[in-house]
């Protein structure tokens, strides 16, 4: 049921490193034209590190691993595109729907796919007043029963950074801190939590991956946290002024469920004047830049 690109099918039969990319930040994470030429410049930060790329959607009801540049384009363009997280996945191949995937749809896809090496840019979490609302990401879970190593700098700073991390390890999660024993924050580059261990090489993420296979233990996956350079983090005082002001807008709004993510970084962009989007673009960049690195590392294992 999963179409797997000739080039990311001849790359895994061939155990070169391949790097799953999600395609939401393409179809609702960017406006146009500009999602575009994001979308193909993460490929291509892919390549020049000597890896391919897997930009993982659903198109016309097929989960598609591997898409070409008239696929990315339709991703990019293309009205009515759905958000897909991983409960949803049956629904749109039934339908014969076309999707953009999230973090769970995405890790899903690519680990039924072959593929180990996952690139995103902040994870979902436990939301900010979850004892009112119970509103925790998918991405937890899904993350909790499947063998997969995803990049990201952190969780989304609008959530809740502790609650988050707690989940996480409640979970059985493995969370690491690359090159810090601190958790960087999407926006920022130390959320003010730490983490209890730090892996400083795409080697020695490698060999963790290499360690959990050796135990047999059940899937679960492994999240190397990459902090944004300081030199490109957004701002703390305006990051936290801001975000205030935003929860207070959402509140006043009534703004609930699925919406308030979108609601609340929409916000930061337009509150910020576009200096949280130019903070997440350099966060993604170098997620894209070391997950090619540790897949790499992971096809010399």
């Amino acid at each position: 049921m999963i179409v797997v690109s000739e080039e990311v099918r001849e790359a895994l039969d061939a155990r070169r490193p391949v790097v799953a990319l999600e395609s939401t930040i393409i179809a609702h994470g960017l406006p146009r034209p500009r999602n575009l030429q994001v979308a193909l410049e993460l490929e291509d930060a892919v390549r020049q590190e000597g890896a391919v790329p897997a930009t993982i959607a659903v198109l016309d009801g097929r989960p598609h691993v591997g898409l070409d540049k008239d696929q990315v384009e339709r991703v990019a363009n293309e009205d009515g595109i759905r958000k897909l997280g991983h409960r949803d996945l049956p629904l749109a191949m039934a339908a014969g729907a076309s999707g953009a995937t999230t973090v769970s749809a995405t890790a899903l896809l690519a680990a039924r796919a072959g593929l180990r090496v996952f690139a995103t840019g902040g994870l979902g979490g436990v939301h900010r007043e979850w004892t009112v609302t119970q509103d925790e990401s998918a991405d937890l879970g899904l993350l909790a029963r499947t063998r997969i190593t995803v990049v990201c700098a952190g969780v989304k700073s609008i959530l809740d950074v502790p609650a988050t991390l707690q989940r996480l390890e409640t979970l059985g999660v493995a969370v690491a801190g690359y090159g810090t024993d601190r958790f960087p924050g999407f926006y920022l580059s130390d959320s003010g939590h730490p983490v209890d261990w730090t892996l400083d090489s795409p080697e020695q993420v490698a060999e963790v991956m290499r360690a959990q296979d050796a135990l047999d233990a059940p899937d679960s996956s492994l999240v190397v946290a990459n902090p944004v350079p300081k030199e490109e983090q957004l701002d703390p005082g305006l990051h936290a002024r801001v975000l205030a002001d935003a929860l207070q807008a959402c509140e006043a709004e009534g703004v609930t469920g699925q919406a308030v993510t979108p609601f609340l970084l929409d916000y930061l962009v337009r509150h910020t004047d576009g200096a949280s989007l130019s903070a997440n673009l350099a966060a993604v960049r170098g997620n894209v830049r070391l997950a090619a690195r540790i897949a790499a590392a992971w096809a010399r294992v």
